[in-house]
């Protein structure tokens, strides 16, 4: 369990310790749902949406070469030196850093560990420490002046620790037990089985073999699922050990995986297919050669980042091939008919990988691979269904143009305020191709089961019937999930299981789900084992008969289909439909209004209400006087 220790004088220790809460570089943003959901700085920011490439530069340690000045590994930030590309076009390449004297030489350690650039900068880095620039520093910062020590007085401290969720990795401080976020005890597990391990003792062979010659093996029936999974892919790992633990890591796949074995699904209810790296030629039909050897470059190095969030180690490049090479190889196999439906336990994630940019976690776009290997294997028509709850910038930017390939996304948008801020309802296409790229974009976090279901049911499913695909592809980011740090909405996996039934009465049933993002990971295993159930032909239990969209749900699905009717003539029922029933959620509002303003100005005897007191104090003893003599 991560940990991070806060120190704070004692005098103030209550109130001090309130304003840590307060000052925390932890932002809370409450849901409709009533979900507390926080983001952190390795939450997605907008600052990655760029148009070309946007690299950080970040200390490499060296390899040593025979031959070579440098002796040792480097680890010292002085000075870079940047990779450019050859061609002069903006390409999202790592950069080097290396250690450079005062003369500008190859910094050369003496036996000490010593050189005039190392001490001169571990000064600087000192003196930054002693500024006082950070929560942390403006805590423990002490003053002491050796004229007056009239004011010295002991100081008593107390440590404040924060420790991370091993769920949802969002901080939390050590005086609760329980994650504010996700509601995960400290000190709980999160893996009940070690799929992994469970293998090994028993000395059956691992993942990565169990599907040894299934390639050559004829199915003899095409019901099977399919699954993609390889334990290499667990090795692309953030490197640089930062104060928040990043979101996506490996312990995303590992539990899903454990999930599925404990439900009895993976491995034995489903074939595991034989891992296999993208060729570069393949890659080339979706990504520019700058951008395949960007990241290509990066198994040379240590640690890199494309940007802010989107980090890369050796063994990166590695598993996005393999990533890639998974989808194509399950696309392949549906479309050939060895496998009726797949699932990709894939990771990086790559609907934000776009045609020359890697971005939001992404390197290369698994989605787009396999829909053009789709095409290779036969399919002249292809469904892509994102339900990430970030927009698929780069899918949509890969096939915007084309239309042999629909791209039908439903996520948070707010107004282009939500990352990355693309995927805007007027967003339709480019071209011959408008009216093939439909953006769904919700106006506000909270968004459920309902809402989703409304979308489908009113405007995925008669526009993706209208477009008749011979194969769907669903890009399943599970971070729409309830519980999610980053997404913040409320879709259960009954809901997403729901959805993925849904899209199994297209294309004959020929659908394949590839993994994007999701970072609760009790929520992404639940969700993902139950979207595999449906695939193996069970019924989700979602109740239909009363499917009701909240106001604003209601108010983006009303927008979307007036755009998309444009395209899709197939609409206009149902936009009269949801017209009639915007309409009368509008007048009954408009009457709440009203008699609101009304209340505002006063009650309904207030114009009165003074004339009345004056007629009971001048008659009301007359009028008392009256009736009595008439009793008497």
């Amino acid at each position: 369990m991560a940990s991070d220790t806060l120190c704070v004088s004692s005098p103030k220790a209550k109130e001090l310790r309130g304003e840590a809460r307060m000052h925390n570089q932890i932002s809370r943003v409450e849901c409709q749902s009533g979900l507390s959901c926080s983001n952190e700085s390795h939450g997605k920011s907008m600052s990655d949406r760029t148009n070309g490439a946007s690299c950080f530069n970040q200390s490499i340690r060296e390899k040593k070469v025979p031959g070579a000045k440098n002796d040792g590994l480097r680890n010292d930030k002085c000075a870079h030196t940047d990779i450019e590309s050859e061609k002069g076009e903006d390409v999202c390449t790592p950069n080097l850093e290396r250690t450079m004297d005062g003369d500008g030489d190859t910094c050369l350690h003496d036996d000490d560990g010593r050189c005039t650039a190392c001490v001169a900068a571990r000064s600087q880095q000192s003196t930054r420490l002693r500024s006082g620039s950070t929560l942390q520093d403006l805590y423990m910062q002490e003053f002491y002046d050796e004229d007056d020590d009239s004011d010295w007085e002991p100081v008593n401290r107390f440590v404040m620790k924060k420790w991370f969720c091993t769920n949802c990795t969002m901080p939390n401080f050590d005086d609760v037990s329980q994650c504010d976020v996700c509601g995960e005890h400290k000190e709980s597990e999160v893996f009940k089985h070690d799929v992994f391990k469970t293998h090994n003792e028993l000395g059956t062979e691992s993942f990565c073999d169990l599907g040894s010659g299934y390639r050559n093996r004829e199915s003899s029936s095409n019901t099977s699922t399919a699954i993609g999974f390889d334990e290499r892919m667990l090795l692309h790992s953030e490197v640089e050990m930062k104060s928040h633990p990043h979101p996506e890591r490996p312990d995303r796949l590992r539990a899903i995986a454990s999930c599925l074995a404990d439900a009895g699904i993976f491995p034995g209810r489903c074939s595991l297919i034989p891992a296999r790296e993208i060729t570069e030629e393949e890659l080339r039909m979706v990504h520019s050669a700058d951008h395949i050897e960007a990241v290509q470059q990066t198994s040379c190095m240590i640690s890199s980042y494309f940007t802010s969030d989107t980090y890369a180690n050796k063994h990166s490049a590695h598993a996005a091939r393999l990533a890639a090479g998974f989808c194509a190889d399950l696309a392949y196999s549906i479309m050939s008919g060895r496998s009726k439906n797949g699932f990709a336990l894939v990771r990086p994630p790559g609907h934000h990988a776009g045609i020359k940019q890697a971005m939001g976690f992404c390197l290369h776009n698994n989605a787009a691979v396999a829909a053009l290997a789709a095409q290779r294997a036969g399919a002249k028509k292809v469904l892509i269904v994102d339900w990430d709850v970030h927009h698929g910038n780069g899918t949509q930017e890969i096939f915007e143009g084309s239309k042999s390939v629909l791209y039908i996304s439903l996520h948070r948008h707010e107004g282009g305020r939500f990352y990355p801020g693309t995927g805007a309802a007027d967003e339709v296409g480019t071209k011959d191709a408008k009216g093939y790229s439909v953006n769904i974009p919700w106006s506000c976090g909270g968004v459920g089961d309902n809402d989703y279901i409304f979308a489908f049911q009113h405007i995925v499913l008669p526009i993706a019937f209208e477009f008749a695909p011979d194969i769907t592809i669903i890009s399943a980011g599970f971070d729409a999930a309830r519980g999610d740090p980053l997404g913040c909405c409320d879709v259960t996996p009954t809901g997403f299981a729901q959805m993925t039934d849904m899209l199994t009465s297209l294309s004959q049933g020929k659908l394949l789900v590839v993994l994007e993002g999701g970072y609760n990971l009790r929520s992404i295993s639940s969700s993902a084992t139950a979207v595999v159930k449906v695939l193996l032909g069970e019924k989700p239990s979602f109740e239909m008969s009363n499917v009701t969209p909240t106001k604003e749900g209601l108010q983006t699905i009303l927008l979307v289909s007036r755009i998309q009717l444009e395209f899709w003539p197939i609409l206009q029922e149902t936009y009269s439909a949801l017209r009639a029933q915007w309409d009368s959620v509008s007048s009954l509002n408009s009457r709440r209004q009203v008699k609101k303003r009304k209340r505002l100005v006063g009650p309904f005897w207030w114009k009165w209400g003074s004339k009345r007191f004056i007629y009971e104090k001048l008659y009301s003893g007359f009028h008392s006087r009256r009736m009595l003599g008439r009793l008497l």
